[in-house]
């Protein structure tokens, strides 16, 4: 029995860490490229429901969960406007987004489903598929460890991408250049704007993935409400990861701990469902309390930054 339930505490944690996860990476970018950008709530519920709108169209869900992230990226690109081009403020622009995404997402929910702000449930012929799924007995240890879903590997393999970028390449030591001295790195031809612009709207692409995830995988349906803070929990991440590639991968692990607890706990009855669902927020509160202070913000985060004439 203990190992069974280890096994389903690491299949949920699998389960729960990748929107956290491709989230968080997003962040990353925009916040080492010197943009701030806690929009990242609502370029995830704009991908949850795009992502669940389009495989309910067109029956594929992985084109689905890449027109998902890609309406993340169209709000990514919408930040990348108001705060690179035009020097807006980027908490207040981040913020905007965390209104009109989701309140989009709802107006065109009702538009198109008989003013439901619910979509219709995604068949599992149009969730994302699982690896090593049958081939251990069901209910054991193995199959709960491995069945799970693609993208739950996909976003580990992604982790090494994007770090081997920030530290093994050209465009990564010029990504953490322009967060820390985008002046200097001006003065080098490097192109401030375009770069920023870049990392903002990958942000909002990997946002959007990790929303289109949720209504592709584990909720299969998307709600106002089906992304329930996640996107500030992956920024709490990458501020408890030191804005690291791996550093926010630890954290969203152990958010994505922190969820799966949440769930098994809620399943048995023996605790108010109401003081379970505070876990992963606790978590978060203490672990930005701890932490918060040791790590280093890029210098240029969040500072407008304009072309010398």
């Amino acid at each position: 029995m203990l190992l069974r339930n280890l096994g389903l505490l690491i299949n949920a944690t699998m389960t729960y860490t990748p929107p956290l996860l491709l989230a968080a990476l997003g962040s990353c970018f925009s916040e080492r490229s010197g943009v701030i950008n806690i929009g990242i709530e609502g370029m995830m519920t704009i991908g949850a429901f795009v992502g669940a709108a389009a495989a309910l169209t067109c029956g594929n869900p992985w084109i689905a969960f890449l027109v998902g992230g890609l309406a993340g990226a169209l709000f990514g690109l919408l930040h990348a406007i108001a705060c690179v081009s035009f020097q807006a403020d980027q908490t207040i622009s981040g913020t905007a987004i965390n209104f009109l995404a989701p309140g989009l997402a709802v107006f065109l929910c009702k538009a198109i489903y008989d003013g439901s702000s619910d979509t219709p449930a995604v068949d599992i012929s149009m969730k994302l598929p699982k690896v090593f799924d049958g081939i251990f007995p069901v209910g054991s240890f193995w199959d709960n460890v491995l069945s799970n879903y693609s993208v739950a590997y996909l976003s580990l393999l992604l982790v090494a991408v994007i770090w081997f970028v920030f530290y093994r390449t050209k465009f990564g030591m010029r990504l953490r250049a322009v967060g820390e001295s985008p002046e200097a790195c001006d003065t080098l031809g490097i192109n401030v704007y375009r770069l920023r612009y870049t990392c903002v709207i990958i942000s909002g692409f990997l946002s959007g993935l990790g929303g289109a995830y949720i209504t592709l995988a584990t909720v299969s349906q998307f709600r106002p409400i089906v992304i329930v803070g996640q996107g500030f929990m992956a920024i709490a991440a990458v501020i408890f990861g030191k804005f690291k590639p791996h550093g926010a991968l630890l954290a969203c692990l152990l958010f994505g701990f922190c969820n799966g607890v949440k769930v098994l706990a809620t399943s048995s009855n023996t605790v108010s469902p109401n003081l379970i669902s505070m876990i992963p927020y606790i978590v978060t509160i203490l672990a930005l309390v701890l932490f918060v202070g040791t790590a280093r913000v890029p210098a240029a985060n969040g500072k407008p930054f304009q072309k010398a004439k």
